[in-house]
Protein backbone atom coordinates (compact mmCIF):
# COMPACT_ATOMS: atom_id res chain seq x y z
CA UNK A 1 0.00 0.00 0.00
CA UNK A 2 1.02 3.60 -0.40
CA UNK A 3 2.39 4.03 3.14
CA UNK A 4 5.48 2.04 2.18
CA UNK A 5 4.65 -1.00 4.30
CA UNK A 6 3.22 -3.04 1.43
CA UNK A 7 4.36 -6.57 0.86
CA UNK A 8 3.38 -8.65 -2.09
CA UNK A 9 2.28 -12.08 -0.92
CA UNK A 10 -1.36 -11.42 -1.85
CA UNK A 11 -0.72 -8.97 -4.67
CA UNK A 12 -3.50 -9.05 -7.25
CA UNK A 13 -5.70 -11.45 -5.32
CA UNK A 14 -9.31 -10.62 -4.53
CA UNK A 15 -10.16 -11.52 -0.95
CA UNK A 16 -13.53 -11.50 0.81
CA UNK A 17 -13.49 -11.42 4.62
CA UNK A 18 -16.71 -11.87 6.60
CA UNK A 19 -17.22 -10.15 9.92
CA UNK A 20 -14.40 -7.77 8.98
CA UNK A 21 -15.65 -4.59 10.63
CA UNK A 22 -13.87 -5.23 13.92
CA UNK A 23 -11.49 -7.58 15.72
CA UNK A 24 -9.95 -10.48 13.87
CA UNK A 25 -11.80 -9.80 10.62
CA UNK A 26 -10.63 -6.20 10.51
CA UNK A 27 -7.06 -7.29 11.23
CA UNK A 28 -7.25 -9.86 8.42
CA UNK A 29 -8.68 -7.35 5.93
CA UNK A 30 -5.95 -4.81 6.69
CA UNK A 31 -3.23 -7.46 6.53
CA UNK A 32 -4.39 -8.75 3.14
CA UNK A 33 -4.55 -5.20 1.79
CA UNK A 34 -1.03 -4.55 3.10
CA UNK A 35 0.11 -7.53 1.03
CA UNK A 36 -1.48 -6.15 -2.13
CA UNK A 37 -4.92 -7.80 -2.13
CA UNK A 38 -8.17 -6.17 -3.18
CA UNK A 39 -10.56 -6.73 -0.28
CA UNK A 40 -14.30 -7.13 0.10
CA UNK A 41 -15.05 -6.13 3.70
CA UNK A 42 -18.23 -7.80 4.95
CA UNK A 43 -19.89 -6.79 8.19
CA UNK A 44 -23.51 -6.85 9.35
CA UNK A 45 -22.87 -4.38 12.20
CA UNK A 46 -24.27 -6.29 15.17
CA UNK A 47 -23.31 -6.42 18.82
CA UNK A 48 -21.45 -9.08 20.79
CA UNK A 49 -24.56 -11.27 21.08
CA UNK A 50 -25.97 -10.47 17.64
CA UNK A 51 -28.10 -7.52 18.74
CA UNK A 52 -28.41 -4.47 16.44
CA UNK A 53 -25.18 -2.53 16.38
CA UNK A 54 -24.34 1.13 15.87
CA UNK A 55 -27.37 1.93 13.72
CA UNK A 56 -25.08 3.20 10.96
CA UNK A 57 -26.07 0.32 8.72
CA UNK A 58 -24.21 -2.82 7.83
CA UNK A 59 -22.49 -1.59 4.71
CA UNK A 60 -23.48 2.06 4.90
CA UNK A 61 -21.41 5.15 5.46
CA UNK A 62 -20.19 5.28 9.03
CA UNK A 63 -20.71 1.55 9.60
CA UNK A 64 -17.83 -0.74 10.63
CA UNK A 65 -17.31 -2.18 7.13
CA UNK A 66 -17.15 1.29 5.60
CA UNK A 67 -14.64 2.41 8.23
CA UNK A 68 -12.32 -0.49 7.43
CA UNK A 69 -12.65 0.23 3.71
CA UNK A 70 -11.69 3.84 4.44
CA UNK A 71 -8.64 2.67 6.42
CA UNK A 72 -7.50 0.50 3.53
CA UNK A 73 -8.02 3.22 0.95
CA UNK A 74 -6.24 5.78 3.12
CA UNK A 75 -3.19 3.54 2.98
CA UNK A 76 -3.37 3.26 -0.79
CA UNK A 77 -5.20 -0.06 -1.01
CA UNK A 78 -8.37 -1.15 -2.77
CA UNK A 79 -11.47 -2.29 -0.91
CA UNK A 80 -15.26 -2.25 -1.04
CA UNK A 81 -17.87 -2.82 1.67
CA UNK A 82 -20.55 -5.51 1.77
CA UNK A 83 -23.32 -5.44 4.35
CA UNK A 84 -25.24 -8.62 3.55
CA UNK A 85 -26.14 -11.32 6.06
CA UNK A 86 -23.86 -14.18 5.02
CA UNK A 87 -26.00 -16.68 6.95
CA UNK A 88 -28.68 -16.26 4.26
CA UNK A 89 -28.46 -17.59 0.72
CA UNK A 90 -29.05 -14.13 -0.72
CA UNK A 91 -26.42 -12.49 1.48
CA UNK A 92 -23.82 -15.15 0.77
CA UNK A 93 -24.45 -15.06 -2.98
CA UNK A 94 -24.25 -11.27 -2.98
CA UNK A 95 -20.85 -11.44 -1.24
CA UNK A 96 -19.44 -13.34 -4.21
CA UNK A 97 -21.26 -11.02 -6.61
CA UNK A 98 -19.78 -7.98 -4.84
CA UNK A 99 -16.28 -9.29 -5.46
CA UNK A 100 -17.04 -10.05 -9.12
CA UNK A 101 -18.71 -6.70 -9.73
CA UNK A 102 -15.96 -4.69 -8.04
CA UNK A 103 -12.84 -6.61 -9.03
CA UNK A 104 -13.82 -9.16 -11.67
CA UNK A 105 -13.15 -12.32 -9.68
CA UNK A 106 -12.76 -13.91 -6.24
CA UNK A 107 -9.60 -15.73 -5.16
CA UNK A 108 -9.81 -16.08 -1.37
CA UNK A 109 -12.65 -16.39 1.12
CA UNK A 110 -12.03 -15.88 4.83
CA UNK A 111 -15.03 -17.00 6.90
CA UNK A 112 -14.83 -15.15 10.20
CA UNK A 113 -18.22 -13.67 11.15
CA UNK A 114 -19.77 -14.66 14.45
CA UNK A 115 -21.05 -13.71 17.88
CA UNK A 116 -21.52 -15.32 21.28
CA UNK A 117 -24.38 -16.17 23.59
CA UNK A 118 -22.64 -17.81 26.50
CA UNK A 119 -24.89 -19.84 28.77
CA UNK A 120 -24.55 -23.05 30.78
CA UNK A 121 -26.49 -25.83 29.09
CA UNK A 122 -29.40 -25.81 31.54
CA UNK A 123 -29.83 -22.06 30.92
CA UNK A 124 -29.26 -22.15 27.16
CA UNK A 125 -32.40 -21.22 25.27
CA UNK A 126 -33.26 -22.85 21.98
CA UNK A 127 -33.19 -19.44 20.29
CA UNK A 128 -29.65 -18.85 21.59
CA UNK A 129 -28.53 -22.22 20.23
CA UNK A 130 -30.11 -21.54 16.84
CA UNK A 131 -28.66 -18.03 16.57
CA UNK A 132 -25.08 -19.06 17.35
CA UNK A 133 -25.11 -22.18 15.16
CA UNK A 134 -26.67 -20.11 12.38
CA UNK A 135 -24.04 -17.39 12.27
CA UNK A 136 -20.99 -19.58 12.86
CA UNK A 137 -21.83 -22.79 11.01
CA UNK A 138 -24.41 -21.77 8.42
CA UNK A 139 -22.48 -18.53 8.02
CA UNK A 140 -19.47 -20.62 6.96
CA UNK A 141 -21.41 -23.06 4.79
CA UNK A 142 -23.30 -20.57 2.61
CA UNK A 143 -20.39 -18.30 1.56
CA UNK A 144 -18.31 -21.43 0.97
CA UNK A 145 -21.06 -22.99 -1.12
CA UNK A 146 -21.48 -19.95 -3.37
CA UNK A 147 -17.75 -19.31 -3.72
CA UNK A 148 -17.16 -23.00 -4.49
CA UNK A 149 -19.83 -22.94 -7.17
CA UNK A 150 -18.09 -19.98 -8.82
CA UNK A 151 -14.67 -21.66 -8.67
CA UNK A 152 -16.02 -24.95 -10.01
CA UNK A 153 -17.59 -23.14 -12.95
CA UNK A 154 -14.28 -21.37 -13.61
CA UNK A 155 -12.38 -24.66 -13.54
CA UNK A 156 -14.88 -26.36 -15.84
CA UNK A 157 -14.55 -23.45 -18.27
CA UNK A 158 -10.84 -24.19 -18.48
CA UNK A 159 -9.62 -21.22 -16.49
CA UNK A 160 -6.90 -21.71 -13.88
CA UNK A 161 -8.18 -21.66 -10.30
CA UNK A 162 -5.87 -21.20 -7.31
CA UNK A 163 -8.53 -20.47 -4.73
CA UNK A 164 -8.17 -20.42 -0.98
CA UNK A 165 -10.67 -20.68 1.87
CA UNK A 166 -9.71 -19.99 5.48
CA UNK A 167 -12.38 -20.97 8.00
CA UNK A 168 -12.41 -19.78 11.60
CA UNK A 169 -12.83 -22.36 14.34
CA UNK A 170 -11.76 -22.00 17.97
CA UNK A 171 -10.13 -23.80 20.84
CA UNK A 172 -13.72 -24.29 21.99
CA UNK A 173 -14.36 -26.30 18.83
CA UNK A 174 -11.24 -28.39 19.39
CA UNK A 175 -11.63 -29.10 23.10
CA UNK A 176 -14.98 -27.70 24.26
CA UNK A 177 -15.52 -24.77 26.60
CA UNK A 178 -17.68 -24.64 29.71
CA UNK A 179 -20.59 -22.23 29.27
CA UNK A 180 -20.22 -22.29 25.49
CA UNK A 181 -22.09 -25.40 24.39
CA UNK A 182 -23.63 -23.85 21.27
CA UNK A 183 -20.42 -22.04 20.28
CA UNK A 184 -18.29 -25.16 20.84
CA UNK A 185 -20.66 -27.29 18.78
CA UNK A 186 -20.72 -24.76 15.94
CA UNK A 187 -16.95 -24.38 15.88
CA UNK A 188 -16.46 -28.15 15.93
CA UNK A 189 -18.86 -28.28 12.99
CA UNK A 190 -16.65 -25.78 11.14
CA UNK A 191 -13.78 -28.26 11.40
CA UNK A 192 -15.84 -31.06 9.89
CA UNK A 193 -17.01 -28.75 7.11
CA UNK A 194 -13.40 -27.75 6.41
CA UNK A 195 -12.28 -31.36 5.96
CA UNK A 196 -15.15 -32.22 3.64
CA UNK A 197 -14.74 -29.05 1.55
CA UNK A 198 -11.01 -29.67 1.17
CA UNK A 199 -11.66 -33.20 -0.07
CA UNK A 200 -14.46 -32.19 -2.45
CA UNK A 201 -12.99 -29.02 -3.92
CA UNK A 202 -9.36 -29.97 -4.42
CA UNK A 203 -10.04 -31.19 -7.97
CA UNK A 204 -11.14 -27.66 -8.89
CA UNK A 205 -8.04 -25.92 -7.54
CA UNK A 206 -9.51 -24.91 -4.19
CA UNK A 207 -7.65 -25.30 -0.89
CA UNK A 208 -9.61 -25.17 2.37
CA UNK A 209 -8.02 -24.83 5.81
CA UNK A 210 -9.08 -23.65 9.26
CA UNK A 211 -7.54 -21.59 12.02
CA UNK A 212 -8.38 -21.68 15.72
CA UNK A 213 -7.27 -18.24 16.92
CA UNK A 214 -6.89 -16.87 20.41
CA UNK A 215 -7.03 -13.08 20.50
CA UNK A 216 -8.64 -10.15 22.24
CA UNK A 217 -11.86 -9.20 20.45
CA UNK A 218 -15.33 -8.10 21.50
CA UNK A 219 -16.20 -11.77 22.00
CA UNK A 220 -13.24 -12.49 24.28
CA UNK A 221 -12.36 -9.19 25.92
CA UNK A 222 -14.16 -10.02 29.17
CA UNK A 223 -12.31 -13.33 29.51
CA UNK A 224 -8.92 -11.82 28.80
CA UNK A 225 -9.62 -8.87 31.08
CA UNK A 226 -10.07 -11.36 33.93
CA UNK A 227 -7.12 -13.59 33.12
CA UNK A 228 -4.45 -11.40 31.54
CA UNK A 229 -3.01 -8.00 32.36
CA UNK A 230 -2.50 -5.54 29.54
CA UNK A 231 1.08 -5.50 28.22
CA UNK A 232 3.36 -2.72 29.34
CA UNK A 233 4.34 0.05 26.97
CA UNK A 234 6.52 -1.27 24.17
CA UNK A 235 5.89 -4.89 25.16
CA UNK A 236 4.56 -7.54 22.78
CA UNK A 237 0.78 -7.76 23.01
CA UNK A 238 0.22 -11.51 22.76
CA UNK A 239 -3.55 -11.12 22.57
CA UNK A 240 -3.67 -8.61 19.71
CA UNK A 241 -5.81 -9.93 16.82
CA UNK A 242 -3.14 -8.73 14.38
CA UNK A 243 -0.93 -11.62 15.55
CA UNK A 244 -3.24 -14.16 13.87
CA UNK A 245 -3.48 -12.41 10.51
CA UNK A 246 -0.04 -13.29 9.04
CA UNK A 247 -0.92 -17.00 9.08
CA UNK A 248 -4.33 -16.26 7.56
CA UNK A 249 -2.72 -14.18 4.79
CA UNK A 250 -0.28 -16.99 4.01
CA UNK A 251 -3.05 -19.58 3.91
CA UNK A 252 -5.05 -17.25 1.64
CA UNK A 253 -2.21 -16.71 -0.82
CA UNK A 254 -0.50 -18.61 -3.60
CA UNK A 255 2.42 -19.21 -1.22
CA UNK A 256 0.44 -21.92 0.61
CA UNK A 257 0.16 -24.14 -2.47
CA UNK A 258 -0.38 -27.78 -1.49
CA UNK A 259 -1.70 -27.05 2.02
CA UNK A 260 -5.31 -28.12 2.44
CA UNK A 261 -7.54 -29.84 4.95
CA UNK A 262 -5.40 -28.67 7.86
CA UNK A 263 -6.19 -26.93 11.14
CA UNK A 264 -3.87 -24.45 12.85
CA UNK A 265 -3.99 -22.85 16.28
CA UNK A 266 -2.63 -19.32 16.36
CA UNK A 267 -2.01 -17.22 19.46
CA UNK A 268 0.51 -14.44 19.99
CA UNK A 269 3.74 -15.60 18.38
CA UNK A 270 2.78 -19.30 18.44
CA UNK A 271 1.49 -21.41 15.54
CA UNK A 272 0.51 -25.05 16.08
CA UNK A 273 -0.61 -27.64 13.56
CA UNK A 274 -3.48 -29.56 15.14
CA UNK A 275 -3.49 -33.30 14.45
CA UNK A 276 -7.12 -34.10 15.16
CA UNK A 277 -8.65 -37.49 15.84
CA UNK A 278 -6.43 -40.52 15.22
CA UNK A 279 -7.13 -44.14 16.18
CA UNK A 280 -5.70 -45.00 19.58
CA UNK A 281 -5.51 -48.34 21.40
CA UNK A 282 -7.91 -50.91 19.97
CA UNK A 283 -9.11 -54.42 20.66
CA UNK A 284 -10.83 -56.80 18.26
CA UNK A 285 -11.99 -60.26 19.36
CA UNK A 286 -13.48 -61.15 15.99
CA UNK A 287 -16.89 -61.80 17.54
CA UNK A 288 -19.58 -59.98 19.53
CA UNK A 289 -18.67 -58.88 23.05
CA UNK A 290 -20.89 -59.37 26.06
CA UNK A 291 -21.48 -56.11 27.98
CA UNK A 292 -19.11 -57.26 30.74
CA UNK A 293 -16.43 -58.22 28.21
CA UNK A 294 -16.87 -54.93 26.33
CA UNK A 295 -16.51 -53.00 29.57
CA UNK A 296 -13.39 -54.91 30.57
CA UNK A 297 -11.86 -54.32 27.12
CA UNK A 298 -12.76 -50.63 27.14
CA UNK A 299 -11.21 -50.18 30.59
CA UNK A 300 -7.98 -51.73 29.38
CA UNK A 301 -7.92 -49.52 26.28
CA UNK A 302 -8.53 -46.40 28.35
CA UNK A 303 -5.64 -47.31 30.62
CA UNK A 304 -3.37 -47.44 27.57
CA UNK A 305 -4.73 -44.29 25.90
CA UNK A 306 -3.59 -40.72 26.24
CA UNK A 307 -5.86 -38.65 28.52
CA UNK A 308 -8.20 -36.31 26.68
CA UNK A 309 -7.33 -32.65 26.28
CA UNK A 310 -9.10 -30.77 29.10
CA UNK A 311 -12.22 -28.78 28.34
CA UNK A 312 -11.63 -25.05 28.74
CA UNK A 313 -13.00 -23.86 32.07
CA UNK A 314 -13.51 -27.38 33.46
CA UNK A 315 -12.48 -28.05 37.05
CA UNK A 316 -10.01 -30.85 37.65
CA UNK A 317 -11.49 -34.04 39.03
CA UNK A 318 -11.15 -34.34 42.83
Amino acid sequence: MADGTAGGMARGRVVAVTGAGRGLGRAHALAFAAEGAMVVVNDLDVGREGEPGTGAGAGGAGGPAARVVAEIRARGGEAVAHGGDIATAQGAASLVDRALDAFGRLDTLVNNAGFLRDRMLVNLAEDDWDAVVRVHLKGHFLPLKHAAAYWRAEAKAGRRVAARVVNTSSGAGLAGSVGQGCYSAAKAGVLGLTLVAAAEMGRYGVQVNAVAPAARTRMTQEVFARTMAAPGEGKFDAMAPENVSPLVVWLGSDASAGVTGRVFEAEGGRITVMEGWHPGPTADRGARWTPAEAGEAAAGLLAAARPPYPVYGAQAAP
